[in-house]
């Protein structure tokens, strides 16, 4: 697993190893943190770009990559960064499992990777037309899978995030750097952050903020379990994750108060540019063929799980 040490590949981790799978965590450590990485697995501080190689030539049955450049605004202003960190590395990690005969991969791939959708809910057929690099490296990655899986037979799936949260009991969200607004909210609430700037007021939905489709990590997590179970040799197989219904920013700030029981104060600034009205996805293909289905679709779930993580960590 590479990428394991961050938030999402820990508890994709720790799953995998509560399910009796033998599990190799490499990362970098360049965002994660080796005390994420759950107790059973091997742990391997590299470069996978780099280590792939001689990690695979050990023999293993899959590879969940996890491993990536993730900051949109970054990813504008740095692109080389993410072309190199995140398409030439999983070149290198395709390059290796080819090599050693490794029959199944799952990707961390992205609802960035569509950009401004036409319509809503987002179907797996919608255009992929993205709007910053990091989601135009993450559906770079997609194409290379689909070109290694027709040639060389690798079975494969890309699993297309829509907004992450909530936590697993030690396994949660701390970036160095926080863009979430889960999190954000929540910082506010611990009193390291005075208040939460809200971006647009004046969008076409019910109370004029955006609206997302979050989704529980470990219900992301499960989804990864399934696609491991339903890869098909010579096959590229792509699924939104989502639950299908969308809360607006002002619902998750108003949740969060409810939650936590502090005020959170709020404040309105300009629409940040790219920001769509509504993204939420359409998760009746990972339904049909994974037999994926949220059961932590309720936005109070998703937050009290984060919150207890949050003050757990202080």
């Amino acid at each position: 697993m590479t990428g394991g040490a961050g938030y999402v590949g820990s508890v994709c981790a720790a799953r995998l190893v509560e399910t009796g799978h033998d599990v190799v965590v490499v990362d970098d450590l360049s965002t994660g943190h080796e005390d994420a990485v759950p107790e059973g697995a091997r742990f391997v501080r590299a470069d996978i770009g780099e280590a792939a190689g001689d990690l695979l030539a050990e023999g293993y049955d899959g590879v969940l990559h996890f491993a990536a450049k993730s900051l949109v605004g970054e990813s504008m202003v740095d692109p080389a960064k993410y072309w190199n960190g995140n398409v030439l590395t999983s070149l290198k990690l395709l390059a290796a499992m080819r090599e050693h005969g490794t029959p199944r991969l799952v990707f961390s791939s992205t609802a960035a990777t569509y950009g401004e959708p036409e319509q809503v809910p987002i179907l797996e057929t919608a255009p992929t037309r993205p709007t910053n690099t990091y989601g135009a490296t993450k559906l770079a990655i997609d194409h290379a899978i689909t070109s290694y899986a027709k040639a060389h037979g690798l079975a494969a799936v890309s699993l297309r995030y829509f907004n992450v949260a909530g936590a697993y009991g030690g396994f949660g969200e701390r970036h160095t750097t926080e863009t979430h607004l889960i999190p954000i909210v929540l910082q506010v609430a611990m009193g390291t952050r005075d208040k939460i700037s809200i971006y647009g007021e004046d969008y076409p939905t019910a109370d004029g903020t955006c609206v997302r489709d979050y989704i529980h990590v470990l219900d992301l997590a499960a989804a990864h379990l399934l696609a491991l179970e339903h890869a098909v040799k010579g096959e590229h197989q792509v699924f939104n994750l989502g639950t299908g219904t969308g809360f607006s920013n002002r619902q998750v700030v108003q949740t969060c108060r409810e939650v936590t029981g502090h005020p959170i104060p709020a404040e309105f600034a300009a629409r940040r540019a790219g920001d769509p009205a509504v993204l939420v996805a359409s998760a009746d293909a990972a339904a049909e063929v994974l037999g994926w289905s949220p059961e932590r679709a309720d936005l109070t779930t998703i937050i009290s799980d984060a919150w207890e993580f949050t003050r757990a960590r202080g």
